[in-house]
């Protein structure tokens, strides 16, 4: 009895022995690559590194694409109705994200969807684009970027986009002379909260985002009135925004 319990004992314990050996050195392949992983990540500017890279990828990518063909060869015309409109929302979201500008976007929905509908998709698509660069902005952009921070200048801008974020979110927006992806990685290097950059973001879009879908829709039109008015709107904040830009230019050399 005695020998069989020895028996099985030696018996047991290599297994036992073996297995757990199996369980310690399987995981460690994985492990070490994930580990590497998280430890490059971990650094602040080698997440700084991997977000210019997604940048300059996806400009590639649209340089390869070349969205704009959208206003000369229309919309694939297996695509249609609702499925068109969050299929374009979607890709305009993107596209703003690779830094299309945003007016020809605008154009095109317009152009595809009429007015109205195209309003609503380009909103969409703004909305979205300006979520994602921000969250990319935000986990791979900040903690690098944010030590950076030094002259008085930007301290008085990250100043202004924390304590109101909201405000000054809805003033960029509103500025014709505000590049959208500019606004959106400066307020992801602010302390400025999801919920007044995505709101302002919505609301400030509206006005400069309608003119350009209503000038899309009616561009086959250039005199009718609702083109006429579009351009209005579209040419008179420029205008304004240029006047105030050059009336400020020695008052901010001075500061």
């Amino acid at each position: 009895m005695l020998d069989a319990n020895r028996s099985g004992t030696a018996t047991a314990s290599p297994r036992a022995a073996a297995t757990e050996l199996v369980e310690r050195v399987s995981p460690l392949p994985r492990a070490g690559f994930a580990g590497r992983c998280a430890r490059a990540l971990a650094h602040p500017h080698a997440r700084l590194s991997l977000l210019l890279a997604l940048l300059a990828g996806a400009a590639a990518c649209v340089l390869a694409f070349e969205p704009q063909r959208l206003l000369t060869h229309g919309w694939p015309p297996q695509l249609g109705g609702a499925a068109a409109a969050a299929v374009f929302g979607l890709a305009y979201g993107l596209c703003t994200v690779a830094f299309v500008p945003r007016p020809l976007l605008n154009l095109a929905a317009g152009a595809l969807f009429g007015s109205q509908l195209g309003l609503a998709t380009a909103l969409a698509g703004t909305v979205l684009g300006a979520g994602v660069a921000f969250g990319l902005g935000r986990l791979l952009g900040q903690e690098a970027l944010r030590p950076l921070l030094r002259g008085r200048w930007l301290r008085a801008a990250d100043g202004q986009l924390s304590r109101h974020g909201f405000r000054s979110m809805l003033a960029a927006r509103l500025f014709p002379g505000v590049p959208f992806w500019a606004a959106n990685y400066v307020a992801a290097v602010s302390r400025m909260g999801w919920r007044p950059f995505l709101l302002a973001t919505a609301v400030g879009s509206v006005p400069n985002t309608a003119a350009y879908a209503v000038a899309g829709a009616r561009a086959s039109a250039p005199t009718s009135p609702a083109f006429l008015i579009a351009m209005a709107t579209i040419a008179v904040p420029a205008l304004l925004g240029t006047v105030v830009a050059w009336r400020k230019r020695h008052h901010l050399r001075g500061r």
